[in-house]
């Protein structure tokens, strides 16, 4: 993407799309939910008019929001309900892939889990691939097929979600792994929590 320009970028942009961290940021408060939707559709000149309100509408029922609500500004809808209509406005131009930057740490968990069942469902209905940004191993366990862990820029770590989650070679995933709560109090030893240093990284490297 850093290599291309022009049209070639344009076409590349409409088969990645994003879902973003902050699903109250990354909305423009002055647009109706019908306008953030219907927004890459304008721009890319590809709807207008009532094929693009009916664009809208079908989108809306596809990521389970109701269509009547369209008009209405994103202050008028909660946290899920506003990460909802990201997801509806990154597939607009039904792209190939989806970056989701930690797309559901700032909800609550139980509707995480919904918005998380919500992007499966969308994956095996449109053919897409996430790639899936974030912290929280459970998520990850839940969402993924392979886990590229990074340390300071690097991926340190690549291969299939169960071996990375379970038995992890690298000593920064083991530490990741390691950290996660426990929250039966008879399974909390903590000698068993492993923690990375600088110096694990040095002898690895020289063994």
């Amino acid at each position: 993407l850093a290599k291309i320009g022009g049209g070639e970028l344009k076409a590349a942009r409409r088969e990645l799309r994003m879902v973003f961290q902050d699903p109250f940021g990354s909305l423009n408060p002055r647009m109706t939910v019908s306008q953030v939707i219907g927004e890459p559709l304008l721009v890319n000149g590809m709807a207008r008019g009532k094929a693009l309100d009916e664009r809208v509408c079908h989108l809306m029922e596809q990521v389970g929001l109701d269509p009547s609500t369209r008009e209405r500004y994103p202050h008028a809808f909660s946290g899920g309900q506003r990460q909802r209509i990201g997801i509806a406005r990154a597939i607009t131009l039904n792209p190939r892939i989806i970056v989701a930057d930690e797309a559901t740490s700032a909800l609550d968990v139980s509707v995480r889990f919904q918005v998380l069942d919500l992007l499966m469902r969308l994956q095996d209905e449109l053919g897409l691939a996430y790639i899936f940004i974030s912290h929280d191993i459970g998520v990850i366990r839940y969402m993924c097929d392979r886990v590229g862990v990074m340390y300071r820029g690097k991926l340190v770590e690549v291969g299939e979600a169960d071996k990375v989650c379970n038995a992890p070679d690298h000593p920064y995933t083991q530490a990741l792994i390691s950290a996660i709560p426990r929250p039966d109090p008879r399974d909390r030893d903590h000698s068993r929590r492993f923690r990375y240093t600088e110096d694990i990284m040095i002898n690895n490297a020289h063994g």
